[in-house]
């Protein structure tokens, strides 16, 4: 956990009173369950495009919010003012909503057990604060990058764009928790774009730094202590000179040929077929049928719990609320309950999934794995993802080269891009970045045109090996959306190059019947 504290203005509000207001409301009101959340997120977002700024947006939303359950009946409300009058009216108007559901409620909300937590704070690992950084320093460094990228032979336009979040919350409940968490992330990236004039196409080429929980000092390397460069940044120098080059070999490669294909899977594109393969597919509320109307459900049904062979005996992923820098890490859920980490698939069989505390009796256990997020003060908080991730081999530190020169015939893929899955989280298929011929072991060149499909239990069904710890990176993404009204979560996802054997490989072109 971070040094750092929750800042100053944000603990001058005032937050206990407001806890008093609202808890004492709801309790003369008869609640048998409330909780406030006053909720700060700040963010920031600035685009460039071929060094000329597009847009420069700062948002900053602070509110309250209170939960109560009235007679086994959830009711909400919130509220922008931060005053003891507003937030016992927002309770009483809480508990207002729970009478009126009553009737339609045909589930009597039981809530998981959960310790009391008092006075607790939690911050999340970073070193420079980015709203302490001038934006006229965040402009120069993104036109720095870029320039660096337009001043290459074969590159006609770039995107550079970097948006940083700081969201700060306070949590009260009856049973007497009080907590105070801020966490911050950031999500840098890169584009260039190379044109063909004569044939009317064009071709791009990304950065692979992932969105991550960290402060400003990812984009530049620098302490915030020393001013020296630390392990805390990315390699963006190796990266932006080597982007050229790669975009005009991804031009002039080969389309690729069709059919069951042997393919190594690097970490920056494998994270994204986890999210949406692994991750949502284990998400209770959607398991049992809560998104049904809005995102789908998922073929992982508790009924198979212990029992589906989702992929081979390499397999095991984990869900963990306390990975260092992960975005969706924090200490404590929005229902109060202290992180953890705990199996969703162990040697390949499902094991576990996500939950919150009102699913948790509902699948027969005693505490929730704390997976209840909000991502306003003026939303209900939900199930979200916790970060899941596959594991790397605990036996052998197996390189991604090493993984390479197990095949004959094959596609390494590098990075993500554009991807589709059912409503089951069945069949799906993904694209990529840059895609290298494999042949005799080594690679051959790039190819273009890749995409990987497959059924979930079909593809990780097919996965040989795992590389070692070595190769174990964080991917991530921002914009994970859920639920009516909808909601965004930020979540990272943590994963070995690995291995697959006889994956079916499309032609993107002559699918598209170019």
């Amino acid at each position: 956990m971070s040094t750092r504290d929750v800042d100053p203005d944000f603990l001058a509000l005032p937050l206990h009173p407001l806890a008093d207001a609202a808890l004492s409301a709801a309790r003369t009101a008869g609640a048998t369950h409330a909780d406030l959340r006053v909720h700060r997120l700040r963010t920031q977002s600035l685009r460039m495009r071929d060094g000329i700024v597009q847009s420069a947006v700062d948002g900053d939303e602070l509110g309250l919010a209170v939960r109560v359950v009235v007679d086994g009946t959830w009711g909400f409300a919130s509220h922008a003012e931060l005053s003891a009058e507003s937030a016992a009216r927002t309770a009483a108007q809480a508990v207002e909503v729970a009478r009126a559901l009553r009737t339609l409620n045909r589930e009597r909300v039981e809530l998981a057990d959960e310790p009391v937590y008092r006075d607790a704070v939690w911050v999340s690992d970073y070193e420079l604060d980015p709203f302490a950084v001038p934006t006229a320093q965040k402009v120069e460094l993104l036109s720095d990058y870029s320039g660096r990228l337009s001043a290459a032979d074969g590159v006609d336009h770039v995107t550079a764009s970097v948006l940083q979040v700081k969201e700060q919350t306070f949590y009260a409940d009856l049973a007497g928790s009080r907590i105070t968490q801020q966490r911050v992330r950031l999500h840098p990236e890169l584009e260039a774009v190379s044109v063909d004039a004569s044939a009317g196409g064009f071709e791009t080429m990304r950065t692979l730094a992932p969105p991550v929980g960290r402060g400003w000092e990812y984009l530049t390397g620098a302490s915030a202590a020393t001013g020296n460069v630390t392990g805390a940044g990315w390699d963006w120098d190796t990266e932006l000179a080597r982007i050229p080059e790669w975009l005009a070999e991804k031009s002039k490669a080969p389309s690729v040929t069709a059919g069951p294909t042997d393919l190594v899977i690097d970490p920056s594109n494998l994270w994204l077929t986890i999210h949406e393969s692994i991750g949502h597919a284990t998400e209770y509320d959607r398991a049992i049928g809560y998104e049904a109307a809005y995102a789908g459900t998922s073929f992982a049904t508790p009924d198979k719990l212990g029992t589906l062979r989702y992929g081979t005996p390499a397999m095991h992923v984990t869900a963990d609320r306390t990975e260092p820098h992960g975005l969706a890490s924090i200490g404590y859920d929005d229902d109060g309950v202290a992180s953890q980490n705990w199996d969703l698939v162990r040697g390949g069989t499902l094991v576990g999934y996500q939950l919150d505390r009102v699913f948790a009796p509902r699948l027969g256990l005693e505490r929730s794995n704390g997976c209840s997020y909000a991502d306003s003060p003026h939303h209900v908080p939900i199930q979200r993802m916790a970060n899941v991730s596959l594991q790397p081999d605990p036996e052998s530190d197996t390189t991604t080269d090493e993984l390479i020169a197990r095949v004959q015939d094959g596609v390494y893929v590098v990075g993500d891009k554009s991807w589709s899955i059912d409503m089951q989280r069945y069949n799906f298929q993904f694209t990529g970045q840059r895609f290298y011929r494999i042949r005799d072991g080594r690679l051959d060149g790039q190819l273009r045109d890749v995409a990987y499909q497959a059924t979930t239990t079909d593809f990780w069904g097919s996965m040989e090996a795992v590389g070692g710890r070595s190769t174990w990176r964080l991917g991530g993404a921002f914009n994970c959306g859920k639920a009516q009204p909808g909601q965004v979560a930020a979540v990272s996802h943590g994963c070995p190059s690995a291995l697959f054997r006889g994956v079916n490989v499309l032609n993107t072109r002559t699918e598209g019947g170019l």
